[in-house]
This record gives structure tokens, C-alpha cells and sequence, in this order.
């Protein structure tokens, strides 16, 4: 197959182009995609419309305010699209917060190009459905085996953890908290990743769309681990924020405080993305839940043990 020419407007995405070998064959990317390194150089086909360094009770309010009107939350830029030309634009279906949105890709190429250009539009709820989004894309570019392999490995790397925990019968409650203000707990894939890991999410249904929850709810469930992995931060950013948690009332209450296992991961680089390093998000949880049976090397760069004294 000839090379195509590929604009990702998803970070997911990006890392799945490169897993597969595809690096060359990407010209431009959104504002959001970071990693590899290597891709920051690229053009960059997108922003946001909320301000990014503000807190998560602001960024919320900014959010909702937007979507209210029934606008996007990001800007395409369709002269950096159309100058690229590219053959091949990958976003996304699952989330308008989360990253440009199939729709507003849709609208952005009309009329735009003197070609036809293909949208690939992912839109993952579970580990699965990642893996399939893997195989799609490389058979779009001819490189099955590629994604095969990649599978394969990831695939070892699981079955690894599953055959230490085999006799583990003991499955830590976790919360893994995805927004601050207003709490949010982790859905979609992440209650399998967990599971995976050795333990047990509280208050989301795999699959299913992350849910806002009231911190009552929280404390009914009393969880023996929390992991705080806000959607798009890295752990400086979150613990910028870290006392909105602290200041609830009933916090030092919780089982998992009291007995100093709260955690914070860098939910940007790893659990948020649903690509090739939700692997190494599975790693990192398993290092978190049952830190005897595991050390992969992730604590200081993928998490933290939030000192609480």
C-alpha cells in the first residue's frame, strides 16, 4: 500500500501510529498529542477553547458553559489541514471533552480538500474495543502483522500478572478518582484494568462511561486504595489540586487514608489514553494493588504514594 499521508487529532491514537511503525507517515497532530517526543514537532491541527491552566471546578464550569450551546470545546484548524492535505484523519467518538470529535472533524473537511480524505473515528469503551482500534488502524495502512505483534506482547505482559495473582484471592477495593471537582470515578476500561491487576473498582461499571459521583458516596463504599488520576493531568498538576480531596469533610475518615494507601498517577500519559500504554497502566496499578508480587519500575514517574503527614 502506498504511504498515506495521516493527521491525528487523538494522543491515543498518535502512540498507536508510532507503535506500528507509522512515524514517517504522520504530518500533524492536536494540541494534546505529547508522546513519543519525537511527534512534538509536528504541525499542530487543533486547540481548546477553555482556559487549560485553570482548576478543575473552572475548567468544568468552562466546559459545560460551551457544550450548553451546543459548540465544541476545541478549534480545528482547517488552513494548517488544508496546506497538510493529508489522506487519513484519526479522532474520535467517545468523549466531546476528551478530545476533536468525529462531528467536528466532519464539519472542518467539507469543502475543504480537492480529494477525498478518510476519517477514522475511534470510539473504545473497553480494553477490547482498544485492541480492535489497533488492528483497524493498521490494516488501513497495511501493517496487520505489525499490529499483531504488538498485541501479542502486550498480551504476554498481562498474562504475566494474572499468573502471579492466580492464588491472590484477596481483591483490594480501589477508587480510582478521574476528576476532583466535581469527583469523578474512572469508567470505561478502567474497572477491567483493575481487575487485571488484583483488585476491585468501586462505583463505575466497566464499559461504561465515567460517572460524577457525591463524596457520601465515596465514604459509603470506603475504599482500601484510592489512585487519583485526574483526566489529563500529570501528577505536579494534581497535586496542585490535591486539597480539594484533603478538605472534605469525612476524607481522613476513609479506610484508605487512615491506612496511607492513596496514591496518584499521571492520568494523562497513561490510564486516560486508550492506546498501546494502557499496558503499562495495568503495571502500574498492579505495582499500586499488590506491591509485593510486583515492581516494574513505574513508582516516581507513572505514581506516587501521596505522603499524608
Amino acid at each position: 500500500m502506498a504511504d498515506l499521508k495521516v493527521i491525528s487529532l487523538l494522543p491515543a491514537a498518535t502512540e498507536i501510529i508510532c507503535a506500528l511503525g507509522l512515524e514517517s507517515q504522520l504530518i500533524g497532530r492536536s494540541h494534546e498529542c505529547d508522546f513519543p517526543e519525537s511527534i512534538r514537532e509536528l504541525p499542530v491541527c487543533s486547540s481548546a477553547k477553555f482556559i487549560s491552566g485553570s482548576d478543575s471546578q473552572e475548567i468544568d464550569r468552562q466546559v459545560k458553559e460551551i457544550l450548553s450551546d451546543a459548540l465544541s470545546i476545541y478549534t480545528i484548524d482547517r488552513e494548517m489541514i488544508r496546506r497538510l492535505d493529508p489522506d487519513v484523519i484519526i479522532t474520535q467518538a467517545q468523549c466531546e471533552v476528551c478530545a476533536v470529535s468525529l462531528k467536528d472533524v466532519e464539519a472542518a473537511l467539507e469543502g475543504l480538500l480537492d480529494k477525498e480524505c478518510r476519517i477514522i473515528s475511534l470510539e473504545p469503551n473497553v480494553l477490547g474495543d482498544v485492541y480492535n482500534d489497533i488492528k483497524n488502524i493498521a490494516a488501513v495502512f497495511g501493517v496487520s502483522e505489525r499490529a499483531d505483534d504488538l498485541l501479542e506482547r502486550a498480551g504476554e505482559r498481562i498474562d504475566i500478572i494474572r499468573h502471579k495473582l492466580k492464588f491472590i484471592s484477596e481483591k483490594p477495593r480501589v477508587a480510582c478518582i478521574e476528576w476532583l471537582a466535581p469527583l469523578m470515578i474512572a469508567g470505561n476500561w478502567t474497572p477491567e484494568l483493575v481487575e487485571v491487576a488484583g483488585g476491585e473498582l468501586l462505583l463505575a461499571v466497566n464499559g461504561k462511561h465515567s460517572p460524577f459521583v457525591d463524596f457520601v458516596d465515596v465514604a459509603n463504599s470506603d475504599p482500601e486504595i484510592i489512585i487519583v488520576m485526574p483526566c489529563g493531568f500529570s501528577i505536579p498538576r494534581t497535586l496542585q489540586e490535591i486539597s480539594l480531596l484533603l478538605d472534605l469533610p469525612g476524607w481522613q475518615d476513609l479506610k484508605a487514608v487512615k491506612n496511607n494507601r492513596v496514591y496518584i498517577a499521571d492520568g494523562n500519559q497513561y490510564f486516560n489514553r486508550s492506546g498501546p500504554r494502557l499496558t503499562d497502566s495495568i503495571e502500574i496499578l498492579a505495582e499500586i494493588i499488590n506491591p509485593k508480587q510486583f515492581v516494574f519500575g513505574y513508582e516516581g514517574e507513572g505514581w506516587i504514594k501521596f505522603n499524608l503527614a
